[in-house]
């Protein structure tokens, strides 16, 4: 072997050595280095028609930001590490998500994504969280495709917030086993008589989960309640009058809204105001809204709304005070009250930050099983064995709901909330307001 092939080959045997040093110490720096902050990404309705709610997710979610901060930060591996929260608005639209959740993912390179609200909006960029895998705490979009899906792999998204599934047949079950029992009675009916339900409902995954849900849990209890007139409307409506019409000439015993606040305040005033159908209005959860209040005015007295959070009233005990703590403190920020999408988003970056703290690292594979093996104890809203988890099939938590009936409160201009039913949890009865017109006996 001559003189230039004994330096070529150790010139390549030096080049090796420090190739091989370089790639340990890049693997060694990648291993052990912390993380300078944790940028959750909060996706809301900051503008258009979802924009009353979408603010109030934003909002709590900073409460929350800044609870956390406020003790450090977020414990990564034994260190606090600042929380960074960015925002996403998805503008009420399904461009506008896909826009959001492109620019919060590849863009601005959040470590965990929280929020979603409108049902149809959240579905559209789905696809962009299963590509980038990037683990996905939902605290407002509430149709069951959201997770049950399988046209794409949803294994990176959890949902925290009862389904329309979920609601709608509690709200079901309580038509029957309460309101249905009080217009007989003041009727002078027979027990056996059938209750006359009308559904109003948006014509989006949201609105259809709930219109679905009503009839499977109809037909699946075999309950005494005749369906007699199924309107459906546009996400962003005003103006229902036309189908109110309908409804009216439908001569229902109730009327079940699919809908939104900004929809479903306008629908009861319109219903009552101008085309005198004076019924029993039954409201979805996201309606327990302090603006919802407001413009409902005195046409909301004795409408309906499952709840899980209210900013007006609480079930008894621990969680009332934890309630009342958050209430306060978003108060003291805002000027304003939190509802209940807002609760849930508050709850969403303390989940977030916990499957972080838990996993040790911001690795979004690690995450992910963090969420999936999550036991965490419950924060302002009751969860069903009083802790947060996710299902293992579809990835869903658990909640105590109940039932609110309003009550107008003419010194403030407004209607407030008191809990009806389940019996454990309620304050009040629920009754027939003396303007209440049934349908036909």
């Amino acid at each position: 072997m001559n003189r230039t092939h004994k330096l070529s080959i150790i010139l390549i045997a030096i080049v090796l050595i420090a190739l091989f040093s370089a790639g340990c110490a890049e693997q060694q720096a990648t291993t052990t280095t912390q993380p300078t902050e944790i940028k959750v990404g909060v996706i809301a309705s900051l503008t258009g028609p979802a924009s009353n709610v979408g603010k109030n997710m934003w909002q709590s979610a900073q409460v929350a930001a800044d609870e956390i901060n406020a003790k450090g930060g977020v414990s990564v591996g034994g260190a606090k590490v600042p929380l960074k929260l960015i925002v996403g608005d998805d503008e009420s639209t399904q461009q506008g998500g896909q826009k959001a959740a492109t620019q919060l993912i590849t863009g601005d390179k959040v470590d965990i994504l929280v929020g979603g609200y409108s049902s149809a909006v959240t579905s559209a960029y789905e696809q962009t969280v299963a590509e980038y895998k990037i683990p996905f705490v939902v605290t407002g979009a509430s149709s069951p495709i959201i997770t049950h899906r399988a046209d794409i792999d949803t294994s990176y998204i959890f949902h925290h917030c009862p389904t329309t599934d979920t609601y709608g047949q509690y709200t079901t079950k309580f038509i029957d086993q309460v309101v249905r029992p009080a217009v007989n009675a003041k009727l002078g009916a027979s027990a056996d008589r059938p209750f006359r339900l009308a559904l109003l409902y948006q014509d989006t995954a949201f609105g259809k989960g709930v219109q679905t849900a009503v009839n499977d849990t109809i037909t699946k209890e075999k309950l005494n309640i005749v369906l007699v007139s199924q309107q459906s409307f546009k996400m962003g409506e005003s103006d229902f009058r036309t189908p109110l019409t309908a409804i009216k000439a439908a001569n229902p015993d109730a009327v079940y809204l699919g809908a939104f606040p900004n929809e479903g305040a306008p629908a009861i005033t319109q219903g009552r105001r101008d085309i005198g159908l004076n019924t029993i209005y039954l409201n979805v959860e996201n309606n327990d809204n302090a603006q919802f209040y407001k413009d409902l005015g005195q046409y909301g007295e004795g409408a309906i709304i499952e709840s899980r959070f209210s900013p007006y009233t609480a079930p008894a005990g621990t969680i009332a005070q934890a309630q009342d703590t958050f209430k306060n403190a978003y108060y003291a920020k805002w000027g304003t009250y939190p509802d209940m999408m807002g609760a849930s988003t508050y709850e969403g970056v303390y989940i977030a930050t916990q499957a972080i703290t838990n996993a040790g690292t911001t690795d979004k594979a690690k995450v992910r099983q963090a969420l999936v093996d999550l036991n965490m104890p419950q924060i302002i809203e009751a969860m069903k064995g009083g802790t947060i988890s996710f299902s293992k099939d579809y990835r869903e938590s658990q909640f105590d709901l109940w039932m609110e009936q309003l009550s107008y409160n003419a010194t403030i201009g407004e209607c407030r909330p008191f809990i009806v039913w389940p019996d454990n949890l309620r304050v009040t009865g629920f009754v027939l307001p003396s303007w209440y017109t049934p349908g036909n006996a």
